[in-house]
């Protein structure tokens, strides 16, 4: 369903910090960054000869507002990298909002939720059915 997705942070180096911790442990390649230029780019862009690729950026501004229910959700291969995303988003700034486990969506909805170091609500999921 998306193509791409922007958020902003008010700390750059912090946030790079941060989002290659926790896209490392989802095992989503960094693009590139550009301080320059005030940002920095997970996964791949899609184009004529790919177009299933999902792209998330990070941009330099104004520390989000708050939003409690806006969220962006990243799917995760097994339950281990929902478990090592959450612990590198700790051990980098984040903060806790739901430890990895089983969630009500459904019978394997297995999840973690954090802050990021700017307030923006972050989740990992994975839907394996065999905890992968």
């Amino acid at each position: 369903m998306l193509d791409h997705v922007s958020l902003t942070v008010s700390d750059l180096e912090r946030a790079e910090r941060f989002y290659d911790a926790i896209f490392a442990a989802l095992g989503v390649p960094k693009v590139g960054s550009d301080h320059a230029d005030a940002w920095i780019g997970y996964g791949e862009r899609s184009d004529a000869q790919h177009p299933g690729r999902s792209y998330f950026s990070v941009r330099l501004g104004p520390t989000p507002d708050d939003a409690p229910r806006r969220h962006c959700c990243f799917k995760a291969p097994s339950r281990a990298a929902v478990e090592a995303f959450w612990h590198a988003g700790l051990a980098h700034g984040g903060i806790d909002l739901g430890a990895p486990g089983l969630r009500h969506y459904h019978a394997s909805y297995y999840a973690a939720f954090l802050f990021d170091p700017d307030g923006n609500r972050i989740e990992a999921v994975c839907h394996r059915a065999d905890a992968g």
